[in-house]
């Protein structure tokens, strides 16, 4: 298997566009292709899966571990192997290429990097464009292997920028990607979803040197030994998951684990008035965009059942989204309110700038992250926080209910998340 980490020279550079173009063009020449996604994020992956019909998965050196995203890697199929980086090459948590960025995937996993940059009104500035990140690459002890310009205005504007490289001894360019190329859509937390969108044709797009693209990938090794999961802390435990347009960031992992754990995973929908399945002993309520269904999920009759389990004292994992479920009224963007199932008696109120965003540790050590762009206001009762954080949002907890802004990360604390889904 070959592959490499697809880089940006920052957020915007164009890093999905080129990386679903590839994905599309290994399809169409009838090659295999495993996907990956460097950071937290839930959009990105749900494209990759659209065009190859499989799960990507997430790698993230902060949330997860570099030995995490090791074992999780060595479970890749195929003739090829694409990681989608996050941000720019060099951002994460701290400093220059710290946890969390695409650089230190990649010095993590062994991979090569093709870099994207955004070539729009570039000529000679290319290169000590690329000559920088290059130094810093070296500093970090990775390689960029080759470069692939985005928004390119011709083929004379690629042999430019080609020959540019080539005369300063820098990573040759790969390839390009025409400046027609169609547009990704977006809202607030990144790209539309795919159930929204047809993909459109981006392989065509884009213009690729084939045997260079074949020097710069390298060879990925799967042979890293890594723990296996013997454990299983939740067996004949059956567990219930939202699951539909308004409750879809799910990472496959999750799943995986859960399933490794022992439990059984059955699926319910608010969105379209499910009960709970009978017979469950937990219920995790995943984020999603439950603001962009408020008079849907106002009239669900999912909430009796809910209501009923949490009252019985039911295991509860509510996150984000999921969480909003769970309060009094959500305020959508046009100010309208719509109730909630009222398990908590806070409203959520959406809102045009970013309300939160980073990573969180639980002293558990389980990890996971938030990124909302809505705030609970109100509320007068006073609640037990849901997790113990140094930084992020503690949540709050009623009976077995734990609810908050964070997306965990399951295999990140096993023992822990075992007891929140056994309401311990």
């Amino acid at each position: 298997m070959k592959g490499a980490l697809l880089g940006g020279v920052q957020s915007g550079s164009g890093k999905t566009t080129v990386m679903l173009a590839l994905l599309q063009r290994h399809l169409r020449l009838g090659q295999s292709v495993a996907a990956f996604k460097a950071g937290p994020d839930f959009l990105d992956p749900m494209w990759h899966q659209a065009v190859l019909g499989q799960a990507s998965y997430n790698l993230d050196t902060q949330m997860m571990g570099p030995q995490e995203c090791q074992r999780v890697l060595c479970n890749a199929q195929g003739d090829y192997l694409w990681v989608e980086g996050v941000m720019g090459l060099f951002d994460g948590r701290q400093g220059v290429g710290g946890a969390g960025s695409g650089a230190d995937l990649a010095l993590v996993l062994g991979l090569p990097v093709v870099l994207v940059v955004d070539a729009k009104g570039q000529a000679g500035s290319i290169a000590p464009l690329v000559a920088g990140f290059e130094l810093y690459a070296q500093k970090k002890g990775i390689q960029i292997a080759g470069i692939v310009a985005n928004r390119v205005g011709s083929q004379g504007h690629a042999d430019l920028l080609k020959g540019i490289l080539a005369e300063e001894n820098l990573p040759p360019l790969l390839g390009w990607m025409d400046k027609k190329a169609p547009n990704l859509l977006e809202r607030h937390l990144g790209l539309v979803r795919p159930e929204e969108w047809e993909l459109p044709d981006l392989a065509s797009s884009l213009n690729l040197d084939d045997q260079a693209l074949e020097r710069a990938l390298g060879l990925v090794s799967l042979r890293t030994k890594v723990k296996e999961r013997t454990t299983k802390r939740l067996l004949g435990k059956r567990i219930a998951i939202a699951r539909d347009l308004a409750c879809c960031f799910i990472y496959p992992a999750n799943l995986d684990w859960l399933k490794e754990q022992g439990a059984e995973v059955v699926f319910f929908s608010p969105l379209n008035s499910e009960p709970l399945p009978p017979e469950i002993d937990g219920l995790w309520l995943p984020g999603g965009y439950p603001e962009l269904y408020g008079a849907q999920l106002a009239g669900s009759s999912s909430w009796e059942t809910i209501q009923v389990f949490i009252e019985a004292g039911g295991a509860v994992l509510a996150e984000c989204g999921g969480a909003m479920l769970l309060g009094e009224t959500l305020i959508d963007l046009q100010n309208e309110s719509h109730p909630m199932a009222g398990v908590f008696d806070f409203k959520s109120k959406m809102q045009t700038r970013l309300a939160g965003l980073g990573y969180a540790e639980e002293q558990s050590g389980a990890r996971g992250h938030e990124f909302h762009h809505s705030s609970r206001i109100g509320g007068a009762k006073c609640y037990a926080a849901a997790f113990e954080l140094d930084k992020g949002d503690q949540g709050l907890k009623y009976k077995q209910v734990r609810a908050s802004y964070i997306h965990w990360y399951f295999p990140s604390a096993p023992e822990a998340v075992a007891r929140w889904f056994s309401g311990q």
